[in-house]
């Protein structure tokens, strides 16, 4: 049976984010997640989901020209 939860650690790293930023985005309710004892448990299923409102965002914005003037940020 495959895994069915992501840990805050496995979030950061699919996102290629700090696991701080994915707390908050746990904490803020932007990713649903469940509590179980001290650690946050992500289910695959809503970390896809909020990716893809992640696209659909982008989609959105660079359609309105929102990103029409923002400069490319940094892998560094």
């Amino acid at each position: 049976m495959a895994a069915r939860f992501a840990s805050i650690a496995d979030v950061a790293e699919t996102l290629n984010i700090s696991s701080r930023q994915a707390y908050g985005l746990v904490t803020s309710g932007e990713l649903p997640a469940i509590k179980i004892g001290k650690a946050w448990r992500i289910e695959f299923v809503e970390l896809e989901a909020f990716i893809q409102r992640q696209y659909d965002d982008s989609r959105s914005r660079i359609a309105s020209g929102e990103f029409a003037d923002s400069e490319p940020e940094s892998d560094d």
